[in-house]
């Protein structure tokens, strides 16, 4: 089970932004150049964490995109479910919470391996809304060597 490129595009993008300062203005071909991102995807992608409430975009000369929400109120999960939607392993895992459906399996309200799945799921998407950019970022400080340069 992987995330989609563009799911780790929209978060590199994110911790890009974050990495500076809440109130700064980013301009697309920055992150882009700074992120190693396509600039035409990079594009679809702010327009959605635009449209999802995550960013601002400011026009005109020295435009761009602003955090509309605080970095430490933003969790990896807002970004992927913005992004790739729902995390679910497997179909079944869904079933459990529509009793009268049947899974591909032809159980009526989900098999064991969807039961097994949806815990997974659970755990993930829990982890998730709790780790925010800010969690992040503070992984970071603590891999950076110290420097005793004078």
């Amino acid at each position: 089970m992987k995330l989609s490129r563009k799911a780790e595009y929209a978060m590199r993008a994110l911790l890009a932004m974050a990495r500076t300062s809440d109130t700064s203005t980013f301009s697309i071909q920055d992150i882009a150049t700074r992120e190693n991102i396509p600039l035409k995807f990079l594009e679809q992608i702010l327009l959605m964490l635009k449209n999802g409430g995550l960013l601002r975009s400011k026009r005109g000369v020295g435009g761009g995109y602003q955090f509309q929400k605080a970095p430490q109120r933003i969790s990896l999960g807002e970004i992927v479910q913005l992004i790739d939607g729902p995390f679910e392993p497997i179909h079944c895992s869904m079933m459990i919470q529509h009793p009268g459906d049947k899974c591909e399996c032809g159980i009526t309200g989900g098999c064991s391996l969807g039961q097994v799945f949806m815990g997974l799921r659970n755990q993930v998407n829990d982890w998730l809304a709790n780790t925010t950019l800010h969690d992040v970022l503070e992984r970071e400080k603590v891999r950076q060597p110290v420097s005793f340069e004078i």
